[in-house]
């Protein structure tokens, strides 16, 4: 096996005069896609997971991802809608006479 070198500026790497910081947070790392990516589609348009998955194929392999991205368009702090008052014998009441 052969040794493995790191960059460096002695080596003929990156000199620190151009190296800059980068700052990636990875969403999905089947697909390699940054949080940043997952903002900018959503700023193209995006609105579901769905679309954001068709825009860069983010949340299509594993789908650990699909809450991240959830999260991401603002879904994951939304609260449960409470049924309104009667609500649930009209639905009740629906139920039993398709039975």
């Amino acid at each position: 096996m052969g040794k493995v070198r790191l960059a460096s500026p002695i080596m003929g790497g990156v000199s620190e005069g151009t190296r800059r910081e980068v700052n990636r947070v990875y969403v999905c790392s089947c697909f390699g896609v940054t949080e940043q990516q997952v903002k900018q589609h959503v700023e193209s348009g995006a609105c579901t997971p769905r679309q954001v998955a068709s825009a860069c194929k983010a949340g299509t392999d594993c789908g650990s991802c699909v809450r991240r991205i959830q999260a991401l368009l603002g879904r994951g702090s939304v609260p449960r809608r409470e049924p309104a008052a009667g609500e649930g014998q009209v639905l009740a009441a629906a139920l039993d006479e398709a039975a």
